[in-house]
């Protein structure tokens, strides 16, 4: 599912304009990306938790050369599903 559809699929449960919807989705966006760049935790309790890892250096391989090369460490946002969304799955 895409944006566009997630968004057709809000419009259609909460019987609100898909203009209205978009801008829900847009500005749920911007609040977890705006959390998760501060470094703070989103926990939306029943689907999951929005955090950030840090990645440790490490060393790999260049496929083209097989040469090594050494790979930065950096922040990754993660997910950890909850769960009520685990057992939705189910």
């Amino acid at each position: 599912m895409n944006k566009a559809k997630l968004v057709e699929q809000m419009a259609k449960i909460t019987k609100l304009p898909k203009s209205q919807c978009k801008d829900c989705l847009e500005a749920i966006i911007s609040a977890v990306g705006g959390a998760l760049k501060g470094s703070k935790t989103v926990v939306l309790t029943g689907f999951g938790t929005f955090s950030v890892m840090k990645r440790k250096a490490r060393t790999g391989v260049n496929p083209a050369t097989g040469k090594k090369m050494q790979i930065p460490g950096k922040k990754v946002p993660k997910f950890k599903a909850g769960k009520a969304l685990k057992d939705l799955v189910k």
